[in-house]
């Protein structure tokens, strides 16, 4: 038991791995074939757990080379006890973290329901002087050799304030895009939209993971879509399991984990 326990408090917790997955579009830009994205999520810094797994993430990330970095939400804690705003004073270390980690198309990133329902002013105000990029109910454009696709982020979805009509609006109805959104389960009402590709975090992947089970606790909107790939009608999604921790700094047979996909354009388009 002693063993066990230190594999998922000590050792697990702290050992992101890579991912890696193909993802063939039917709308990708043939100009963008083999577009790299890494993708991150579900941080929730402190300065005693969660920090050591995002401290080892930065080189990996780092290493891959990634196009284009994305962050799906869930920076800060909302905080067992007192005032729930205390949690987002967690955003400007993890900022500052998070900067380290470098794409020719920059990063960009969410909200998710933990920095909604602490300061979500406060988040993304620390990201952005950090030179991250925060998509709230908006898309921009992407563009590499001539082509071009739309990066969109929906402001959370539990936090009722998701615009998914506001995010998309400017978005040419032909063109590829992709959408952050924290909540993976959201995928159901985005498939009903022109977006080929959705990116999400919340769940943990369970964080605790029994053999044969299904895990024993999962968030709103992340009870559907938990881990990995799915499609949803004409919808491609990934959820991430995430990086930190949320309550008890435990995982097992659930690593941290960094997903870099290779985006490719579909034989069938």
């Amino acid at each position: 038991m002693a063993a066990l326990a230190a594999d998922t408090t000590l050792l697990e917790p702290n050992r992101p791995r890579i991912v890696r997955k193909e993802i063939a579009l039917r709308r990708w830009p043939a100009r963008l074939e083999g577009f790299t994205v890494a993708l991150l999520s579900d941080f929730h810094y402190d300065p005693y757990f969660s920090v050591h797994p995002l401290r080892s993430a930065i080189g990996m990330v780092n290493g891959l080379r990634a196009d284009l970095i994305v962050l799906t939400g869930d920076f800060v804690s909302v905080p067992w006890f007192g005032d729930p705003a205390a949690g987002a004073s967690a955003a400007e270390p993890c900022a500052q973290l998070l900067r380290q980690m470098q794409a020719p198309h920059g990063l960009w990133a969410v909200m998710g329901n933990h920095d909604a329902f602490t300061d979500p002013d406060r988040v993304t105000s620390s990201l952005r002087a950090a030179g991250i990029r925060v998509l709230s109910n908006q898309s921009a454009p992407i563009e590499r050799d001539g082509a071009r696709f739309w990066l969109g982020g929906v402001d959370d979805v539990l936090g009722l304030t998701a615009d998914l009509n506001a995010t998309l609006h400017n978005v040419p109805a032909d063109e590829a895009s992709i959408l952050l959104a924290h909540e993976p389960d959201y995928a159901d009402h985005v498939a009903r939209y022109p977006v080929d590709l959705q990116l999400s975090g919340h769940s943990h992947g369970g964080q605790v993971r029994v053999p044969f089970l299904r895990p024993l606790y999962l968030p709103d909107l992340a009870r559907k879509y938990i881990w990995g790939l799915y499609k949803i009608g004409g919808l491609t999604l990934y959820t991430n399991p995430g990086l930190g921790t949320v309550g008890v700094p435990v995982r097992m047979n659930c690593p941290p984990e960094i997903t870099l996909l290779t985006l490719r354009r579909s034989a069938t388009s």
